[in-house]
C-alpha cells in the first residue's frame, strides 16, 4: 500500500533536523514569553532555530511565522508537522523517521476538514500508512522516572467559586480509562460541534499528564465552552459538583458520539416469569445513548432539541428562533427538574411504556428510603408486532465507561404478573438511609426479593437480633453507623406498593397491591455514586452530616447482581473521592484521588495538591465517589500481550487494530470482543470522511500479536488492507449533491416569503423536526429526518387542525411546506391565516378627503 503524502511545495525549504535536535528543544521554553510545554513549535526553515508556543491566547508560533513567511512548524510534543501556507498537516517521514507513539495533539488553529460539509474526495487518494504498534502502547509498567516524579500532581486554579469545577475535573482526571483514551487517542477527539467541549478537555488533560508536570494550570477554554451552553455555571456563585459532572460527561458524549446501526428484534412487554429471560437481551437495544439524566432533549432517536450542540457561531438560522437562547436554558432546567423527579423521558413515551410510567410514579410517591435511577427507560409496547427494523444506536468513549444496566421489576401479587424493563445509568444517586432505615435492612424479616415468582438473591444477609440490638442501641448514642454498602442495600431493597401507593396492574386492570425490586444487569468500568447530603424543605436545603465509611478496595457488588447477568467481575476498588464541606449554600469542595503511577493519595484542594494517608481519605465525609472495576486476569494478559510484543516474532502477516480497542485492553477490567468498526464502513472499507486521519484510528499489530488477542476476546473483524470504500464514497457525494440542492432551493423559497408584504397563510412546522433537517443539509448531522411531525405542536379543536398555544413552531410560505412535504412527507398540515381587517367606505372617503384638505393647506 502506498504512503499517502500532502503535497506541499514549501517542503524544499526544510532544513536538515533530528530528532534528537527535536527532542532537546522540547525541553526548551518560548523565545518571546519563556511558556514551558507541551504546545511549543519549533520552524523548520533552512538555519532557523526559532521555537514558539502555540494553541494560546498569543500564538507566538504562528506571529512568527507571519513575520518570517517560514511556514513550515512541527509540534514538539507530537512530532507532527504543519504547513502554516498550505493550512494543512504535511509528513516528512524521510527526514523524521518513525513518528513516536506519542499523545496525537492537532493544533486548533488546524482547520477540521473532516466535517461532511466541507468533504471533498480527491480520485486519486491514497491512505496513510498507520503506525506499527511498540512495547509502549501495550506496556502498563511504570517507568522509573514517574515513580520519582508521578504525572497527574498538578493543581487547577479556581478563578472564581470553581472549587466544585476543580474538584470534579480533578476526580475524572484519575479515571485512566478516560484520560488514557485522550493522551493515547487524542486524534480522535474530533467535532464540528460548538463549543468543541472535547477539545478543551483534551488540552487540559494533556498539561495536567505532561512529564513537565506544572504546578498548576487554570481551565479557561473548557470553563467557558461549558458556560456558553448551560447558564447555569455563569456567574461567580458556588454551584453543585455532581451537576457539572453530568453536564461536562453529556457534552463530551454528545461530541464523540458515533453511530451504530444494528438490526434487532422489536421489543415487548414482559407479561409472565416464563417470558422475562427471553426479553432481557431484546430491550437492550432500547438505550441509544448514556444521559446521565432523561435523554428527551439529546437522544430520543437523536429528534430532541439539541441547544447545546448547534453551532453558535452561524450567521443566521434558517428560521429565525427569538427563544433560542431561552429554550437551551430551559432545556437544562428540565434536566435539574428531572434529576430531583426521575421522570420518563418525554409526553410520547408516556403511552408507549406504561409500565416503567407507573413503577417511576410509585417511587416517587414512597416515603421509604429510594434512590433515583438516572437513565433512559426503555419504550415498550405491549401489542407491536415481532419485526425486524434498522435501530438506531450510539455510543462514545463516555458510554463505554461509565454505562451500566439496571434490570426493574414490578409484581403484581393478585395475578403474580411481572414487568421487567431496563435502564441506562451513568451514575446512582443513593440517599442516606436513618434509623428506622437501617433497623429494616438489617432485619432478618426483611426480604428482598419476589413473593411468588422467584427469587432475585439477596441484597442483605440477616443478622441476629443480638446483633443488632447492640448495633441499634449504640446508633441512638453516637448517631447511625452508616456504611455505603447500606446506602446500596437501601436502594435494592424490596419496595411494598401498597395503600396510596399500589400498583396499576395492566393484567388486572385495576389497583392491586405489588413488590417493587431491581438489580443490576451490568456494571460499568467506572462506577460513579453520589450520596445524596442534601435534603431540600420547603425554602432552604439541609445538608446531611452522617458519616458513611466507604471501602477504598474491595467494594463488593456480587449481592446487587441479577443472577442471569453475564458479568463476572464485581469488585471495584476506590479511585476518587469529592467531598464538600460547608453548608448547602456555601461550601467549599476538594478532591482525593489515587495516583494511578505510584498509587498515592493526594489531596486536591484548588491549585494545591497534597499527599494523604489512606485514613485521611477514610475518614472524608464524601459526596462523590469514582470506583473501578478491578480484575488480576485482566492485568495478567496485558503483561503476558506486552511481553510478547517485546520479543517482535517475525511475521509475513501485518493486522490493523482499533486504537479505541487498545485503549480498552489497556485500562478496562473487560475490554470485551475486538471492535474494528470504528474504522471500517459496513462493506468493510475505511469511510471517505475517516481517510484523511486513518493513523489516529489504527495501529498496525504482528501476526502472533493479533492471534493471541483474537483467541482471548474474539470479535474482529480481521484486516489485512485498508482502502477507501468506493461505495460510501459514492452515496457521500450523492447526499453532498442533495444537502446543496434542498439548502439553495429552501432559502430562495423562504426569502420570497419573507419579502412578501402580507401573506393570506403561513404554514407551520415543527421547529425539533425543523432542527434535525437544518443540521442535516448544514452537515452536521450524517442522516436525513425522518418525515416531518407535527403532532407536537397540533392540536384538533372541532374538526380543524390548529397550533397548540406555545408550541415550539416556526412560520414558512405554502410554497416552502409544499417542498419539505413532498420530499419528507408527514404532517398534519398547520395554517395560519391572519385576520383580514374590513373598512367601512364612508371612513375611507373621509380619511382621504382629511388628507387632501391637509395637503393643500
Amino acid at each position: 500500500m502506498s504512503t499517502f503524502r500532502n503535497h506541499c511545495p514549501h517542503l524544499d525549504s526544510v532544513g536538515e533536523i533530528t530528532k534528537e535536535d527535536l527532542i532537546q528543544k522540547s525541553h526548551g521554553t518560548c523565545q518571546d514569553c519563556k511558556v514551558r510545554g507541551p504546545n511549543l513549535w519549533a520552524c523548520l526553515e533552512n538555519r532557523c532555530s526559532y521555537v514558539g508556543c502555540g494553541e494560546s491566547q498569543v500564538d507566538h508560533s504562528t506571529i512568527h511565522s507571519q513575520e518570517t513567511k517560514h511556514y513550515l512548524t512541527v509540534n514538539l510534543t507530537t512530532l507532527r508537522v504543519w504547513c502554516y501556507a498550505c493550512s494543512k498537516e504535511v509528513f516528512l517521514d524521510r527526514k523524521l523517521g518513525t513518528q513516536p507513539s506519542l499523545p496525537h495533539v492537532r493544533p486548533l488553529h488546524q482547520t477540521q476538514d473532516n466535517s461532511i460539509q466541507d468533504f471533498k474526495i480527491p480520485s486519486n487518494t491514497t491512505l496513510k500508512t498507520p503506525l506499527v504498534a511498540v512495547f509502549d502502547d501495550l506496556d502498563i509498567e511504570v517507568e522509573e522516572e514517574d515513580e520519582l516524579k508521578a504525572r497527574g500532581l498538578t493543581g487547577l486554579k479556581n478563578i472564581g467559586n470553581t472549587c466544585y469545577m476543580n474538584a470534579a475535573l480533578q476526580a475524572l482526571s484519575n479515571c485512566p480509562p478516560l484520560t488514557q483514551f485522550f493522551l493515547d487517542c487524542g486524534g480522535l477527539a474530533r467535532t464540528d460541534k460548538k463549543p468543541a467541549i472535547c477539545k478543551s478537555y483534551l488540552k487540559l488533560m494533556t498539561e495536567l499528564w505532561h512529564k513537565s508536570r506544572p504546578g498548576s494550570v487554570v481551565p479557561t477554554n473548557l470553563f467557558q465552552g461549558i458556560k456558553t451552553v448551560n447558564p447555569t455555571f455563569r456567574g461567580y456563585s458556588q454551584q453543585d459538583a455532581q451537576e457539572f459532572l453530568r453536564c461536562l460527561m453529556d457534552l463530551l458524549h454528545e461530541e464523540l458520539k458515533e453511530q451504530v446501526m444494528e438490526v434487532e428484534e422489536d421489543p415487548r412487554t414482559l407479561t409472565t416469569e416464563e417470558t422475562m429471560e427471553e426479553d432481557k437481551s431484546q430491550s437492550d437495544v432500547d438505550f441509544q445513548s448514556c444521559e446521565s439524566c432523561s435523554s428527551s432533549d439529546k437522544a430520543e432517536n437523536e429528534n430532541g432539541s439539541r441547544g447545546f450542540s448547534e453551532d453558535n457561531n452561524e450567521t443566521t438560522m434558517l428560521i429565525q428562533d427569538d427563544e433560542n437562547n431561552s429554550e437551551m436554558s430551559k432545556d437544562w432546567q428540565k434536566e435539574k427538574m428531572c434529576n430531583k423527579m426521575n421522570k420518563v423521558n418525554s409526553e410520547g413515551e408516556l403511552d408507549k411504556d406504561r409500565d416503567c410510567v407507573s413503577e417511576t410514579v410509585d417511587l416517587n410517591n414512597q416515603e421509604t428510603v429510594k434512590v433515583q435511577i438516572l437513565g433512559r427507560a426503555s419504550a415498550q409496547s405491549a401489542s407491536s408486532p415481532k419485526k425486524k427494523k434498522q435501530h438506531k444506536k450510539y455510543r462514545s468513549v463516555i458510554s463505554d465507561i461509565f454505562d451500566g444496566t439496571i434490570i426493574s421489576s414490578v409484581q403484581c401479587l393478585t395475578c403474580d404478573r411481572v414487568s421487567v424493563t431496563l435502564e441506562t445509568f451513568q451514575d446512582l444517586s443513593l440517599p442516606i438511609p436513618g434509623k428506622e432505615d437501617l433497623a429494616k435492612l438489617h432485619s432478618s424479616s426483611h426480604p428482598t426479593s419476589i413473593v411468588k415468582a422467584g427469587s432475585c438473591g439477596e441484597a442483605y444477609a440477616p443478622q441476629g437480633w443480638i446483633a443488632f440490638f447492640m448495633e441499634y442501641v449504640k446508633s441512638w448514642f453516637w448517631g447511625p453507623i452508616v456504611t455505603l454498602q447500606d446506602c446500596l442495600a437501601a436502594f435494592f431493597a424490596r419496595d411494598e406498593l401498597k395503600g396510596d401507593n399500589m400498583y396499576s396492574c395492566e393484567k388486572c386492570k385495576k389497583l392491586r397491591n405489588g413488590v417493587k425490586f431491581c438489580k443490576v444487569q451490568k456494571f460499568p468500568e467506572i462506577l460513579c455514586i453520589h450520596l445524596k447530603r442534601f435534603r431540600h424543605e420547603l425554602m432552604f436545603s439541609t445538608k446531611i452530616n452522617t458519616h458513611v465509611s466507604f471501602p477504598l478496595e474491595g467494594l463488593d457488588l456480587q449481592p446487587f447482581l441479577a443472577k442471569d447477568s453475564p458479568a463476572q467481575i464485581v469488585t471495584y476498588d476506590l479511585l476518587s473521592v469529592i467531598c464538600h464541606h460547608g453548608t448547602a449554600s456555601s461550601g467549599h469542595y476538594i478532591a482525593y484521588c489515587r495516583n494511578n503511577l505510584n498509587n498515592l493519595w493526594y489531596e486536591f484542594d484548588d491549585q494545591s495538591v497534597t499527599e494523604v494517608s489512606e485514613s485521611t481519605v477514610q475518614n472524608a465525609e464524601a459526596y462523590v465517589l469514582f470506583y473501578r472495576k478491578s480484575s488480576e486476569e485482566a492485568q495478567k494478559e496485558r503483561r503476558r500481550i506486552s511481553n510478547l510484543l517485546n520479543i517482535m516474532e517475525p511475521s509475513l502477516l501485518q493486522f490493523y487494530i482499533s486504537r479505541q480497542w487498545l485503549n480498552k485492553f489497556k485500562t478496562f477490567a473487560e475490554p470485551g470482543p475486538i471492535s474494528n468498526n470504528d474504522f471500517l464502513c459496513i462493506h468493510g472499507g475505511v469511510p471517505p470522511r475517516k481517510a484523511s486521519y486513518i493513523e489516529d484510528l489504527v495501529l498496525m499489530l504482528p501476526q502472533n500479536i493479533w492471534d493471541n488477542l483474537y483467541s482471548r476476546y474474539g470479535g474482529g473483524p480481521a484486516v489485512n488492507h485498508l482502502y477507501i470504500c468506493h461505495t460510501c464514497q459514492i452515496e457521500a457525494e450523492k447526499i453532498e449533491k442533495r444537502r446543496k440542492t434542498e439548502l439553495e432551493i429552501f432559502i430562495r423559497l423562504n426569502r420570497a416569503f419573507q419579502e412578501e408584504d402580507s401573506p393570506a397563510t403561513f404554514y407551520c412546522i415543527s421547529m425539533q423536526w425543523f432542527r434535525e433537517w437544518e443540521s442535516f443539509v448544514k452537515g452536521k448531522d450524517g442522516d436525513p429526518p425522518g418525515p416531518i411531525d407535527n403532532t407536537k405542536i397540533a392540536v384538533t379543536k372541532c374538526g380543524n387542525v390548529m397550533l397548540r398555544q406555545g408550541a415550539d413552531s416556526g412560520q414558512i410560505s405554502e410554497e416552502t411546506w409544499n417542498f419539505l412535504q413532498s420530499i419528507y412527507g408527514g404532517g398534519p398540515e398547520v395554517i395560519l391565516r391572519p385576520p383580514v381587517v374590513h373598512v367601512d367606505p364612508d371612513t375611507l372617503q373621509a380619511e382621504e378627503k382629511i388628507e387632501v384638505e391637509t395637503r393643500s393647506l
